[in-house]
């Protein structure tokens, strides 16, 4: 499942993959394969994506429709 919150988040922040991926010290592969939902990130990484983004976990990976 694409983790579209998460693009739209890193987009309103003005960043490329490239540029979220330097703040936070992974590969800009890392970041594509996150927003496409082919990779599982840890729970340390969702928190420094999240600091970053100036977002909640629960902005960005909390499933909606599954409560």
């Amino acid at each position: 499942m694409d983790n579209k919150r998460l693009k739209v988040a890193r987009i309103e922040k003005g960043y490329s993959q490239q540029d979220l991926a330097d703040q936070i010290g992974v590969t800009r592969q890392t970041i594509g394969l996150i927003e496409k939902g082919k990779y599982n990130p840890t729970l340390n990484l969702c928190i420094n994506i999240a600091t970053t983004l100036d977002k909640t976990l629960n902005d960005l990976f909390w499933d909606e429709e599954k409560k």
